[in-house]
């Protein structure tokens, strides 16, 4: 990435300049609710590659599940990790005091199974938290009709290998979905915050970020 490129980050988004800004506000939201006390899941942990997703010795308890069977040899992050689906959680009922998922929602085919299982996984006034990229903003849109190797190459670039690349369908990740599926579910939905960070899929050079740039401020 040039110098231009970072100096125009500092410039233009101070407040989201630093690598991975989102993983580190989503982080902050979830601190302002955790408790020392909580028993919490972290769906999709994969392989503990995101940082701020360690909350090891802030929570109680720390457990995750994911497809991905890296989650049991390489993550970290976790007190216990199983090999599972959001769709079939491995826990019983009214584990939970927390449930967290970080960019997962987007790359589920059944988000009212997944909605469901949370349901029944926390414990009575528990909650469930997640970030995932809004369905309308242009970069999903654009994802929607690049094939999935686009996304690695891209994400190559970005210092993410091909295998933390997964295909994504969008199936949750609107408020009207996330409304809609929290209704049937038993969830109840508490707030939908709505971020407009840098456009970061243009950051590969100067003149590609100043074209989001400008895209973003006319839509």
């Amino acid at each position: 990435m040039s110098r231009l490129v970072v100096g125009m980050d500092k410039w233009l988004y101070p407040e989201y300049s630093e690598k991975n800004w989102d993983d580190t506000m989503f982080r902050n939201r979830i601190l302002e609710i955790l408790r020392p006390q909580d028993a919490m899941l972290d769906l999709g942990a994969g392989a503990g590659v995101v940082h701020q997703m360690n909350f090891r010795g802030l929570a109680g308890r720390v457990c995750g599940i994911d497809l991905d069977p890296r989650i049991v040899t390489q993550n970290r992050y976790l007190d216990e990790a199983l090999h599972g689906s959001a769709e079939a959680i491995p826990y019983p009922i009214s584990t939970f005091d927390l449930v967290i998922a970080n960019n997962v929602m987007e790359h589920i085919a059944d988000p009212y199974g997944v909605y469901r299982e949370v349901y029944r996984v926390l414990k009575p006034g528990g909650r469930f938290l997640f970030k995932t990229p809004n369905k309308w903003h242009y970069m999903p849109l654009i994802a929607r009709f690049t094939p999935l190797r686009f996304h690695q190459y891209i994400n190559r670039i970005r210092g993410r290998s091909a295998e933390d690349t997964f295909p994504t369908l969008y199936r949750a990740n609107t408020p009207r979905q996330i409304n809609e599926l929290a209704k049937g579910s038993g969830l109840h939905v508490e707030y939908i915050e709505l971020i407009e960070g840098r456009p970061e899929y243009t950051r590969l050079t100067a003149l590609t970020y100043l074209f989001g740039i400008l895209y973003e401020r006319i839509v």
